[in-house]
């Protein structure tokens, strides 16, 4: 068997239709978390947090970016599909946005504190002394100040958007994914990138929107991409 048997024949067909699946579906969830945060603004106070936690605590792990953990955690398998499917193109170069990938996420699921704040809202809550209250609300502030602003969700998001960015480069060099696949990862992950920049409020809910719409659009194409690669080599 060739070499290029060996990495996309039939002994990855499991992986390549897990990984495909698992694209389609974080393709909406992606699309689901835009329309979300329009719906239900992210609070500004740690009071407010606590207040939305109470009010519906789905919709303030909503807006805590839980569907975020959950499209990490189901993307895991694409990755590493894309990876098997890519490594003929460029081994090094898609070794390397795997690897970075799968440590940023782990930094991301690491820094998310959804579920405490929702444990602390409780506590919050049940509180009766205004010193206990206090307290709670400086923990609160502590972990909004971990997930949102901490180094390690800047550098997890960092992490993720370049490994895509290469990942993104690399197709161009695949007759499998095509460039119209390539292209959408490269403007998507660089808007990702560009979140980062330091301008006014307008051009970061621009970038903000290109990237989750971008990522939508690029999920579905690498999961379409991938059933199709599984149909064919599976002949």
């Amino acid at each position: 068997m060739s070499q290029l048997g060996s990495d996309t024949g039939d002994e990855w067909k499991g992986l390549r239709k897990i990984g495909a699946i698992g694209a389609l579906v974080a393709a909406p969830l992606v699309i689901i978390d835009i329309v979300i945060l329009v719906l239900f603004p992210q609070p500004s106070s740690v009071q407010a947090w606590f207040s939305q936690f109470q009010n519906n605590w789905l919709v303030g792990l909503l807006d805590y970016d839980l569907l975020g953990i959950i499209v990490y955690a189901i993307i895991i398998s694409t990755l590493l599909a894309v990876y098997v499917t890519l490594r003929q193109a460029s081994k090094s170069w898609i070794a390397l946005s795997t690897t970075l990938s799968l440590v940023g996420m782990a930094a991301y699921f690491a820094s998310n504190t959804a579920f405490s704040m929702l444990y602390l809202s409780n506590q919050y809550a049940a509180a009766t002394t205004d010193a206990q209250r206090s307290i709670i609300l400086g923990a609160g502030q502590a972990m909004l100040a971990l997930f949102f602003y901490g180094p390690a969700y800047v550098t997890s998001f960092a992490l993720v958007s370049t490994s895509l960015l290469i990942t993104s480069v690399v197709m161009l060099q695949s007759p499998t994914f095509g460039r119209r696949t390539a292209y959408v990862g490269i403007i998507t992950n660089l808007a990702g990138l560009a979140e980062y920049v330091p301008v006014p409020g307008l051009y970061i809910a621009f970038v903000g929107l290109t990237n989750g719409v971008g990522l939508g659009l690029w999920f579905f194409l690498i999961g379409r991409t991938l059933l199709k690669t599984d149909k064919a080599l599976g002949k």
